[in-house]
């Protein structure tokens, strides 16, 4: 007759041997899920754009980001990184790379996005004078961070957003789409205070 620390560990190696293969399953089904995502951004304002005291350029932006991010969400998934990010070439780099905003998203009914008017959360600050005039792409990146199984990335680029040729305060940038008229307001109350120091 087979002792107590037997069948105990014979129970044990049973429930890791199951709970492992559920997690393989569950990781297999991300592979199928469908990830479906509807992005938009637009640059809605430059609100500044100069020159600090170190010699590099430094812009303030705003944006409008509308986008539903509901098709990344299974059940497999515990939350979502998302994060805007400023892209552009200069003379002196291949490639730079600037954070602008992010969230993270925790539940699937949070993953939709309808913001008129935000405000770049980190600085869009250039290793140089390089941004005038410089076209850059705004890309919307995601992080998808399951319970189980391994992370998986997703973007969106925008291509060819032209930042102005001239150091500015306050230069509009028209390309809003039509806003409720509580957003609208909001945005105009933002707009207000775009010289008020940061």
């Amino acid at each position: 007759m087979h002792s107590f620390i037997y069948r105990l560990n014979a129970l044990l190696t049973f429930a890791g041997s199951t709970l492992a293969l559920m997690c393989i399953l569950a990781t297999l089904t991300d592979y199928i899920h469908p990830m479906n995502t509807d992005v938009d951004i637009k640059l809605a304002r430059v609100e500044r754009l100069q020159r600090i005291e170190n010699g590099n350029d430094e812009a303030y932006l705003a944006f409008e980001i509308d986008a539903d991010l509901r098709g990344l969400f299974s059940w497999n998934t515990k939350q979502l990184f998302v994060f805007l990010a400023a892209e552009y070439t200069t003379n002196k780099n291949v490639l730079s790379q600037v954070s602008l905003w992010d969230r993270i998203i925790e539940h699937e009914q949070d993953a939709v996005l309808k913001l008129p008017y935000v405000r770049n959360k980190y600085k869009l600050v250039d290793q140089g004078h390089h941004l005038r005039g410089r076209s850059i792409n705004l890309t919307l990146y995601w992080n998808i961070m399951p319970f189980t199984g391994r992370l998986r990335w997703g973007k969106r680029v925008f291509t060819d957003v032209a930042l102005p040729a001239n150091y500015s305060r306050a230069e509009h940038v028209p390309t809003w789409r039509a806003m409720s008229g509580m957003d609208f307001r909001a945005a105009q109350r933002n707009m207000a205070h775009a010289d008020t120091p940061y």
